[in-house]
């Protein structure tokens, strides 16, 4: 199947808020402190205002066990898509 080139692919941030840190029984505070961010670094992550660096998207994969690679694709694909199509311009 492939993906929709008229939709664009969801930020990583979303993932992270609606899927991986409920499932962590942890509070954002105690989330971002195990990431080395600040809670307002991680609050604009979630809120899709900012990207996941490759820092953070390093320190996330080993917080969730499943490396970088996801999370760098996920913003990469978001910011192609974001800039191809004129949206930060």
């Amino acid at each position: 199947m492939r993906p929709n080139p008229n939709r664009c692919p969801t930020h990583p941030g979303e993932i992270l808020r609606e899927d991986v840190l409920p499932t962590l029984g942890k509070t954002n505070g105690e989330i971002a402190a195990l990431l080395g961010i600040s809670r307002q670094h991680l609050h604009d992550i979630l809120s899709e205002n900012k990207p996941i660096s490759p820092v953070v998207a390093v320190r996330i994969g080993k917080l969730c066990g499943n490396g970088p690679t996801l999370w760098n694709r996920m913003q990469s694909a978001y910011d192609e898509w974001q800039n191809v199509n004129n949206r930060n311009i």
